[in-house]
């Protein structure tokens, strides 16, 4: 049999590379919770369920305080998870036990990444699909999976989510860790010093929360103040399930070992040049790194280690404006982050709740789109609109994950410009934002959610997030109209565009922007991009 699919939202065919069993189990067999080798995808078919997060109730007035925020028990129990005598979770609290298992886990992980690019690196594409081997005797289209999956610009970053998924950890845990390689591996889109915006379904409470990083702050003129650790940060204490440390491993070891230049990257080096990013992203003759190469970044290691086991996040932030404000040649940063976790925008639609992100993002603006398209025509996306004609198109890098239970993870940050201001910090090796005061957020930040129903705790969830366009507003309204629409009218619009474009490729797509599609249905979790195959998913 084949597994229905979901949401009406289509799933391409795409090349699908997946690491060898032999990578796959040893990875596992050296992670921090001990799986077995060969016998993870056994367990995990035996015991695994919808996954459980905190429950935090969100209000208009503060989410400071914790004491608002109650624990779930997971539905797995984690028999290898470090618990003190009170049964509260140890890994919280790093000693020297933590950093010797930390340090032996970076040399394995070291290992298994390095294997793992060289698998990869003689792959005529770095698109990734992988499918586990059909259970039970039935198979699924490309991009869907029993219990969860994550999809993002890069090969390796999906993959470092999908082995957090398959350890345990929830789509926070595996966004989150995501989101911290990207910002190693894809400095052209983001970074330590980009701004983070997210939006996170939980489907335990039904509850959808904001991510912001807070108002842009000026570090030093035409250079913005780094957000990324401590918003990432905030968003994992409240709904995170593995210990913090765990999810830097992968990232630290990346920037100390190397990383392989990518696509991406290598387009953006070849088309931007390297000023002010040499020696990070350079040969030795000032030449951009090109396809391949291996690129890698000891001072960004060093901040992620002392990030993974500050025993209090203030004070490595404290740690690390010290150093960019020595660099800079500042006596000390005047300004510090204020990222925030806040009650997502609602919109309720005939099709169920639709929630956003708040001001300055492009969520109200999102909204205002669909309440007019809705009202005018109902759900039947025009083809199409002309291009906006903006002298600089935001770059933008997105991400998504979701699990068969309904919960979804849509995250998306921006350095402003390609590489940001192009001021590395030599004692960090932080490439700094240009996004300041008057930065338009609106023009890259547009996640959005809908939930099918808000009296069906089952009911199906499906998350967008678009990137590569100064109209991510009007690109975000389009294709969830498209998705209201059903697949016939999709496939007519597609059709129109093509003509309108004079090609074939990209179907769905309106120029050169990305658009991340997740959904939860049936009890399985789907992924798919547009354009098909733009970017590599992995999920189990």
């Amino acid at each position: 049999m084949t597994c229905p699919n979901l949401f009406q939202i289509p799933h391409h065919p795409s090349p699908r590379l997946s690491p060898p069993p032999w990578l796959r189990q040893g990875l596992l067999r050296l992670s921090w919770e001990g799986w077995q080798a060969g016998g993870h995808h056994r367990a995990m078919e035996a015991t695994a369920g919808p996954m459980l997060y905190q429950k935090l109730l969100l209000s208009e007035q503060s989410l400071e305080s914790e004491e608002e925020g109650e624990i779930s028990e997971p539905l797995i129990h984690d028999p290898w998870r470090p618990q003190d005598s009170s049964g509260k979770d140890a890994g919280a609290r790093p000693g020297a036990w933590a950093q010797l298992v930390a340090t032996l886990l970076l040399l394995a992980v070291s290992f298994s990444l390095a294997t793992w690019q060289l698998y990869t690196r003689g792959s005529s594409t770095e698109t990734v699909g992988s499918v586990a081997p059909p259970p039970h005797g039935h198979s699924h289209h490309p991009g869907v999976y029993h219990h969860g999956a994550i999809i993002s610009p890069a090969a390796m970053c999906s993959h470092l989510g999908h082995e957090l998924l398959v350890a345990g950890g929830n789509v926070v845990d595996a966004g989150v860790g995501a989101a911290l390689c990207l910002a190693v591996v894809h400095p052209h889109a983001t970074g330590l010093g980009a701004m983070f915006w997210g939006l996170f379904h939980n489907s335990s409470s039904g509850i959808s929360t904001a991510l912001t990083s807070g108002p842009a702050q000026t570090l030093a003129p035409g250079l913005g103040l780094p957000s990324a650790l401590p918003t990432l940060r905030l968003l994992h204490t409240h709904f995170g399930r593995l210990p913090w440390p765990r999810l830097l491993v992968g990232p630290t070891t990346l920037a100390q070992e190397g990383f392989l230049v990518d696509t991406p990257l290598a387009k953006a080096l070849a088309t931007q040049g390297t000023k002010g990013l040499c020696p990070l992203l350079c040969h030795t003759d000032g030449t951009p790194l090109g396809l391949g190469a291996r690129a890698t970044n000891p001072k960004l290691a060093d901040v992620l280690h002392k990030a993974a086991f500050a025993p209090n996040p203030n004070l490595a932030g404290d740690a690390l404006l010290s150093l960019l404000a020595r660099d800079l040649g500042l006596e000390g940063p005047s300004v510090e982050p204020m990222p925030t976790l806040e009650p997502a925008l609602q919109l309720p639609l005939a099709q169920g709740i639709l929630f956003t992100t708040p001001s300055p993002s492009a969520g109200p603006e999102l909204l205002a789109l669909l309440e007019a398209a809705l009202r005018s025509s109902g759900p039947h996306p025009d083809p199409c609109p002309p291009p906006l004609q903006v002298t600089v198109t935001p770059v933008s890098s997105v991400l998504a994950t979701v699990d068969s239970s309904g919960s979804v993870l849509l995250l998306t940050s921006s350095l402003n410009s390609s590489f940001g201001s192009r001021h590395l910090s030599p004692s960090t090796g932080i490439l700094l934002s240009n996004l300041v005061a008057k930065s338009a957020i609106s023009t890259w930040s547009c996640p959005l959610i809908l939930r099918g129903s808000p009296d069906d705790t089952e009911t199906d969830v499906l998350g967008l997030v678009a990137s590569g366009t100064p109209a991510v507003a009007r690109v975000t309204t389009r294709a969830l109209l498209s998705h209201l629409a059903g697949p016939q009218t999709q496939t007519q619009h597609q059709n129109q565009n093509q003509a309108q474009q004079g090609s074939t490729e990209s179907p769905g797509a309106c120029g050169q922007e990305t658009v991340l599609q997740v959904a939860a249905h049936a009890e399985h979790a789907h992924v798919s991009s547009i354009p098909n195959g733009c970017c590599p998913f992995q999920g189990f």
